[in-house]
């Protein structure tokens, strides 16, 4: 499919762009521009004897959860727009981009947009109009272009399961037949418990309990299980309460409350209004 053909419907979005000297400096999952469209090499640093340059390279990779929303070119009189951020750099140790133009982009998380950056191309300057394409502006003899539109992102394929033949060695269907009791095959011994313990063990099997959605069972048992509630004598009432006495209890209302309990803070309030008295020397 050619550059002029692109379904925009069914790309993939850019993920990130960045500058790279060549393709040992280009980290893996991106690609390096090194041709423009008209077949010129792409280099940005131009000039007889240079040994290292810098070429613009961009990732699809959407392990990361973010896309390239927009693209701009600025030059270093402008101030960076909020919300953009400048691309990175991977160069040699002895490489430099060029600070009057700079590529700065607003990258956003990719459920929160519908259109994206899908494509960027390079031009030489001033031979070749790429359509659908918008003009992002001129660095270092090239024309920036990029194509923006709607994006699809790949249906995530669940992975098969690997089971370890440990695993399949622990299956029902694999396991022999018991072992014949002999004299030296005795049966595993109970563990031995206390004989409190042993009493809480009967008697809780014998009561359902759905405490959280758990079963009951030795851990479920609390310190407090089996001790009797008895109220203490001193909070024991020999009097009984009559129920005509309950009767006659009155319940008050918001405004009743109100009433009873006004306060005006009269006092309070003339006190902050005394004028005190000027310490003079």
């Amino acid at each position: 499919m050619s550059v002029f053909e692109v379904s925009s419907a069914t790309s993939r979005p850019i993920t990130a762009v960045a500058w790279a000297s060549n393709g040992t400096t280009c980290p893996s999952h991106f690609t390096l521009v090194s041709l423009t469209e008209d077949g010129v090499s792409a280099n940005f640093s131009r000039g007889f004897g240079l040994k290292s340059g810098y070429f613009m390279c961009y990732s699809k990779d959407l392990s990361g959860g973010m896309v390239v929303a927009d693209v701009q070119v600025i030059s270093d009189k402008e101030t960076i727009p909020h919300g953009y951020c400048y691309i990175p750099e991977y160069l040699e140790p002895k490489a430099s981009v060029g600070k009057k133009k700079r590529v700065c982009v607003r990258i956003v998380p990719v459920g929160s947009i519908t259109t994206a950056v899908l494509e960027l191309r390079l031009t030489a300057k001033n031979k070749t109009m790429l359509q659908q394409y918008t003009c992002l502006g001129d660095m270092n003899g090239f024309i920036v272009w990029c194509l923006k539109g709607p994006f699809s992102t790949p249906v995530p394929q669940a992975k098969p399961r690997s089971v370890s033949l440990d695993l399949r060695s622990l299956s029902l269907d694999g396991a022999g037949p018991p072992l014949p009791l002999k004299p030296s095959n005795h049966p595993a011994a109970p563990p031995k418990v206390s004989r409190r313990r042993s009493n809480l063990e009967t008697s809780k099997s014998l009561e359902v309990v759905s405490d959280s959605g758990n079963h009951s069972n030795i851990y479920g048992i609390t310190a407090m299980d089996g001790v009797p509630f008895i109220l203490h004598p001193k909070f024991e009432s020999n009097t009984k309460v009559s129920i005509s006495s309950l009767c006659d209890i009155r319940i008050k209302s918001v405004l009743d409350i109100e009433n009873e309990y006004n306060y005006t803070f009269a006092v309070e309030e003339l006190a902050s209004k005394r004028i005190r008295p000027s310490v003079t020397n």
